[in-house]
């Protein structure tokens, strides 16, 4: 069953980059041949509220809803709850806007009610007219905690209330142990023909989804084609700290160290034109380069690099 013309492709995202290709192959796959599976390693509560910071950036980039500007949060929100909180005395570092305080709360209520992490998202997904499948790497918590020359940080305290300046020393996913795949991640795996991973950051992104007992091995050893795009572009991230935090932990901050991050996990690796000069060395990895624009500044080039992967998955079968 070819890749691009009728097979199912299960995509591995996190962050703004994750849900700008996750954006361009919806534009392309019908919802019966695309899933996508999202970081929850970010996760946390904020306000007495659970907020999945990547599967609401996923929620809203294919829902139309995000903030083209930033990336993050709801188009043209405001945020006169966070200033009354503020004002309140509350420690209000982590941005929510007013309509993104109603996704959290939401997702709170329906937890609380029962339902399991992947079960608010379909619920939630669904209300905001999405088809296609999102769903979270686990139901169970795992959080990414780092641990740098400021301390012992979140996820969250790193990226948004330290600004991603502290040295990282070393990155765990506590509660990786005692999670599984969600049931949709499980099936996806499963019946998988390609696998995508998205040009998130490798460190904060993908390995907690790797973290997850059984899914690193599962994707080692799957017959399907796996193709992953580089987040590093010209010799950093294209945004966010993923060059910083590859550099501080003592990887090799280019195409070809994201290469060895993922070695006997892909196939093939799309790097950008910029980076053209590197596929000798990706080859020494053990994985085809395949060199394209991989810059996407609009949903034309998100379709365009989507339907390039494709491309890459139908003729390597």
């Amino acid at each position: 069953m070819s890749g691009a013309s009728g097979g199912k492709v299960l995509a591995l995202a996190g962050g703004v980059g994750g849900a700008k290709l996750a954006l361009g192959l919806a534009r392309i796959l019908p919802p019966e041949r695309l899933t996508i599976v999202v970081n929850t390693g970010d996760d946390e509560e904020f306000h007495g509220l659970h907020v999945s910071p990547d599967l609401d950036t996923m929620t809203y980039t294919l829902s139309g809803w995000y903030n083209r500007e930033t990336g993050w949060g709801v188009a043209g929100d405001s945020f006169e709850t966070l200033a009354m909180l503020k004002r309140l005395g509350a420690d209000a570092w982590f941005n929510l806007g007013d309509r993104d305080f109603a996704m959290h709360i939401r997702r709170t209520q329906l937890l609380r009610q029962g339902m399991t992490l992947s079960q608010v998202t379909s619920e939630l997904t669904g209300r905001l007219g999405i088809e296609h499948c999102i769903v979270p790497m686990s139901d169970q918590p795992v959080r990414t905690v780092l641990e740098t020359d400021a301390g012992t940080l979140s996820m969250q305290e790193y990226f948004v209330k330290h600004r991603a300046g502290p040295a990282v020393r070393s990155i765990r996913y506590a509660g990786a142990e005692n999670a599984e795949p969600s049931p949709g991640f499980a099936e996806a795996l499963r019946s998988a023909d390609a696998i995508v991973f998205c040009p998130s950051n490798p460190h904060l992104s993908v390995a907690p989804i790797m973290a997850v007992p059984g899914v690193r091995d599962a994707i080692s050893g799957h017959m399907a084609c796996r193709v992953a795009v580089s987040p590093i572009v010209g010799g950093d991230a294209v945004r966010g700290p993923a060059g910083k935090i590859m550099g501080e932990l003592g990887a090799e901050v280019s195409a070809a160290g994201v290469a060895r991050e993922y070695r006997g996990l892909c196939d093939v690796l799309v790097l950008d034109t910029q980076d053209a000069a590197l596929s000798d060395t990706i080859r020494s990895v053990g994985m085809t380069p395949a060199v394209t624009n991989t810059i996407m500044q609009t949903d034309d080039d998100k379709i365009a690099l989507a339907r390039t992967v494709l491309q890459l998955v139908e003729s390597a079968e």
